[in-house]
């Protein structure tokens, strides 16, 4: 039973859960415009929170290893979304155009944070590279992520809007734009500005974060979800598409993985500089994701969107727990 509760995330368990509630329980229409509106009060609240127990000379700390930040960004936001852009056409006919658009969107998102220094820190590489690299990489993320969604996704946001035509998309495009702005910029620019008062509190009550986290991400999944429910999303999708999806997830791990590790090596980088690289090029967040999904993409696309992310996001956990485990056993210099 312990060797199983250190395997399974009882978060991922949570929102497996909320997921199959979300299929199962049909909720009346006139509750999910309430329900959309108290997840975009939540997520407001959490990059406030992300704002505010961000230290800002941790961003500027970043940029000391130019090679290995680098890495980590080009890794990021050029490496992984040119091959979830291939992946994802490729398997467009097989899993459908909206879990394509899912392991799209998965490729355009940050590092994790906290995973990826835990694994950073248990197989012994650099934890401080790790935490600067991740963290610049989320902050930048605010603008990145947005951008490449709107070039990359535009057609299938367009789509599912029932909308055509460039006029339509530049509306979209600027309606997300203000809703990036409103809803996750400035909440974090506010954080900023009482970091110095509050920080060192949010900091100490890492519950009260975590807890915003994980019910966010919570209540979005099952928003997601009971919306795309009621738009027909789930209509003609097999479990076949689900399987298919763990094994496409595995592959996109598989070779980021061997990119950001032999990569790391023809870059000259030091073992440790090379495991921050592994786990912070590789790895995708689910809490900066969903979150932010739930801002650019509409609720009847954002529920098949969210399967490739929590399908990806256990897997790496998986994973990486491995092999930073393996790498921890090597002999100390």
């Amino acid at each position: 039973m312990e060797k199983l509760r250190s395997r399974v995330d009882p978060f991922i368990v949570a929102l497996v859960g909320v997921l199959l509630l979300g299929l199962v329980v049909p909720l009346p229409a006139p509750v999910l415009p309430v329900l959309r509106h108290i997840g975009t009060g939540a997520v407001a609240l959490l990059f406030f929170l992300y704002g505010a127990r961000l230290a800002t000379q941790e961003v500027f700390a970043a940029l000391s290893n130019w090679r290995l930040q680098g890495a980590i960004l080009v890794s990021t936001f050029v490496v992984f979304p040119l091959l979830g852009w291939l992946v994802s056409r490729l398997a467009a006919p097989f899993v459908g155009a909206g879990f394509a658009a899912g392991i799209l969107y998965l490729s355009l998102l940050p590092s994790t944070i906290q995973s990826a220094v835990v694994f950073v820190s248990v197989a012994r590489g650099n934890v401080a590279a790790a935490i600067s690299g991740a963290t610049v990489s989320n902050v930048l993320a605010m603008v990145v992520t947005p951008l490449l969604v709107l070039w990359l996704m535009a057609p299938v946001i367009v789509s599912d809007a029932e909308a055509g035509g460039a006029t339509a998309a530049g509306a979209i495009g600027l309606d997300r734009l203000q809703g990036i702005l409103l809803g996750l910029l400035l909440p974090f620019v506010l954080g900023q500005m009482v970091q110095p008062r509050l920080g060192d509190w949010v900091r100490a009550h890492k519950p009260l974060t975590v807890g915003v986290d994980r019910g966010t991400i919570l209540l979005l999944v099952f928003t997601a979800v009971v919306s795309a429910t009621a738009a027909g999303t789930w209509v003609g999708v097999s479990p076949w598409a689900l399987v298919l999806l763990l094994v496409i997830s595995a592959v996109l791990l598989t070779v980021m993985l061997c990119l950001t590790w032999f990569g790391g090596r023809a870059l000259g980088l030091s073992l440790p500089d090379r495991i921050a690289l592994l786990d912070c090029g590789s790895t995708k967040s689910l809490a900066t994701g969903l979150p932010m999904a739930g801002v650019l993409l509409p609720y009847a696309l954002l529920g098949a969107v969210a399967v490739p992310v929590i399908i990806f996001h256990q897997l790496q956990l998986i994973t990486c727990s491995v092999i930073a485990r393996r790498l921890a056993r090597r002999p100390a210099t």
